[in-house]
């Protein structure tokens, strides 16, 4: 069964950047679309952003757009998330999966922003 562990989260400053990895292994996700998602404390896991499976199409989250980029690895099995000009409102755990949950989720990775 196919497991993915995400990393590169930590403490940055408002405006900083930080790159996530979603590295997947037990299976290829080369058929996948992929996708970012996060929980921050009190609500919801929302959506962020998502990539076809040969990364030719991305989408994105209104709250992300323009700050945040994903991009994939086939041949590394791993999925990114680059994310520029950091809010506290980006102040989350964030999880990757393809478009359609089948992967089970793993423990994520924390970002905090702090002002």
């Amino acid at each position: 069964q196919v497991q993915v562990a995400e990393s590169g989260g930590g403490l940055a400053q408002v405006g900083g950047s930080l790159r996530l990895s979603c590295a997947a292994s037990g299976g290829r996700i080369r058929n996948y679309s992929m996708g970012w998602y996060r929980q921050a404390p009190g609500k919801e896991r929302e959506f962020v952003a998502v990539i076809t499976w040969s990364g030719s199409d991305t989408y994105y989250a209104d709250s992300v757009k323009g700050r945040f980029t994903i991009s994939r690895d086939n041949a590394k099995n791993t999925v990114y998330l680059q994310m520029n000009g950091l809010k506290p409102d980006d102040t989350a755990i964030y999880y990757c999966n393809t478009d359609r949950f089948d992967i089970p989720w793993s423990q994520g990775t924390q970002v905090t922003v702090s002002s």
